[in-house]
């Protein structure tokens, strides 16, 4: 990816240095491994609810609320406890006052926060772009970056939580450790594997302006565990299709795609699959407690993003097949 020396966006939050991280690494703040089961979202009670795809709308019946509204971007609590051993960290409710970033302009002082804030900017400026399209105006959301722990309007969460946006401050949580994590553990390597995963992410906050999200917090209020892991799945597919459209407008607007950029971008998605993480953390896949959709699903929705002509490109919530 062709990103130096190209505009970074002003809506960067850098809080590594501690300022509202909430405490340095180590314990976790509330332990998300009794939250997630093996990539499950808790049940939240029993359910008469079904869950259906119809044409033409989201065909979504019964809900549980996700988390507190917490979206993660890659669900990787499972395979980081296993991983590092014992609590892999979590979160827990947070005053909403706590989310905001702090006033003033931040500085770029290293290249990763570099490389996020020209990711970011290229996104604001597609995504500003296809709203206008629609005549609609597009809000830009912050992006925070936090190590180790991190407070948000969502709650208190841990790098375990893996990348995440928050809807009730319209902000993105990342800690640039990660990217470590995605290279080196993961095998998801290059530069467009990590901006595939912040473009996921801003996806979230494109839903959000939609109303995607408020429409299937609804769909989940009263839904068995199964249920909600089923309305998750097409919400976190429809971002990685939000995700292959933005790479596909970048590389016309901007032509800062390079030979093998997909490719990465397609790696990463094979590799943070449900099944992929389930294999890695537990040694089997257990289908109905996935969140965020197969390796394959995950690819293929990039993919129909990449190639379609529009957000109407990634309706999953009408889609036959995910």
């Amino acid at each position: 990816m062709k990103w130096r020396g190209r505009r970074s966006s002003r809506n960067i939050s850098d809080r590594r240095s501690g300022s509202g991280s909430g405490g340095g690494r180590g314990g976790g703040l509330g332990g998300l491994g009794s939250i997630l089961r093996g990539g499950r979202a808790a049940p939240q009670g029993r359910s008469r609810g079904r869950v259906t795809r119809r044409r033409g709308g989201i065909g979504l019946i019964g809900i549980v609320v996700l988390l507190v509204g917490m979206y993660f971007g890659l669900d990787l609590a499972p395979f980081l406890t296993a991983m590092q051993g014992g609590d892999g960290g979590g979160m827990v409710p947070a005053p909403r006052e706590a989310g905001q970033s702090p006033a003033g302009p931040n500085t770029i002082d290293d290249e990763t926060e570099e490389f996020v804030a020209v990711v970011l900017a290229d996104t604001e400026e597609v995504w500003t772009a296809e709203f206008a399209r629609h005549d609609a105006a597009y809000a830009e959301p912050t992006l925070v970056l936090f190590a180790g722990q991190v407070r948000s309007a969502c709650g208190f969460a841990s790098a375990a939580s893996g990348p995440f946006y928050c809807p009730a401050d319209r902000q993105i949580y990342l800690d640039t450790d990660f990217f470590r994590t995605l290279e080196r553990q993961l095998g998801a390597r290059g530069d467009f594997a990590r901006a595939y995963v912040i473009a996921h992410e801003v996806a979230h906050h494109v839903q959000n302006l939609m109303g995607v999200m408020a429409e299937t917090a609804r769909a989940r209020r009263g839904a068995s565990a199964a249920e909600a892991n089923a309305i998750s799945v097409m919400v976190e597919l429809q971002a990685d299709c939000l995700a292959g459209l933005w790479a596909q407008r970048a590389e016309r607007r901007f032509g800062s795609l390079e030979p093998g950029d997909i490719e990465e971008a397609m790696n990463a998605a094979a590799q943070i699959g449900d099944d992929a993480l389930q294999r890695r953390s537990q040694g089997h896949v257990v289908p109905d407690s996935f969140t965020h959709g197969s390796s394959a699903q995950r690819q293929r929705w990039f993919a129909a993003g990449y190639r379609g002509a529009g957000i109407g490109a990634c309706d999953t919530f009408s889609a036959e097949r995910l």
